[in-house]
């Protein structure tokens, strides 16, 4: 087995914007994105899709259909060999949580997840790839 040094944790830290959030959004906000890694993890669709918005929940209609988007689409999020919520942040009146997935063969992955409030607290309302800045950059 050959040595990997752990970068992709040294570029997480690198590239965690520290902004401050709004009191306990940040908590619920992370809590709601936990629960439905957990719930790809247990392969229970039907909690994973719950944890979406009500716009990402019309637009699949069923679990099923999102759990395969899912699956096919953002395999670093089905299964990630490693999960860190790197910063949250407003931007024109959205929260929006970056994290970074490590996919099962160290590659780091950033995301922004799109965060609305409900009547039912927080959701899912979109995943969007960040590019990494170029090193040295």
């Amino acid at each position: 087995m050959r040595f990997r040094p752990c970068v992709p944790a040294l570029a997480l830290m690198l590239l965690a914007p520290v902004l401050p959030a709004r009191g306990e959004d940040g908590a619920e906000i992370r809590g709601v994105i936990g629960a439905q890694i957990e719930a790809f993890a247990a392969d229970d669709l039907a909690a994973a899709f719950g944890f979406a918005s009500p716009m990402i929940r019309h637009m699949f209609q069923t679990p099923e259909t999102f759990g395969n988007m899912v699956r096919q689409g953002y395999p670093m999020i089905w299964r990630p060999g490693a999960v860190r919520y790197l910063g949250l942040r407003e931007e024109d009146g959205r929260m929006l949580q970056r994290m970074g997935f490590v996919d099962g063969e160290g590659r780091l992955h950033l995301f922004d997840y799109d965060m609305v409030q409900s009547r039912d607290g927080w959701r899912i309302n979109g995943v969007h790839p960040v590019s990494a800045p170029a090193a040295g950059v």
